[in-house]
């Protein structure tokens, strides 16, 4: 799971840099960090929802 969120994470940063997504925060192509930080939070929070179990 989080190879595959991390892949698409890539690809979405990969578009914004081409051509930005136009959503609330990511309207220009210097703010594809945001999506870094968004795959860091969302790959933490998936390791720790797998390991809690």
């Amino acid at each position: 799971m989080t190879k595959a969120l991390s892949l698409l994470i890539l690809a979405l940063m990969a578009v914004q840099l081409i051509k930005p997504l136009g959503l609330p925060g990511l309207r220009q192509r210097r703010d594809f960090w945001k999506l870094a930080v968004l795959a860091l939070g969302a790959i933490s929070l998936t390791v720790i929802l797998s390991h809690a179990q």
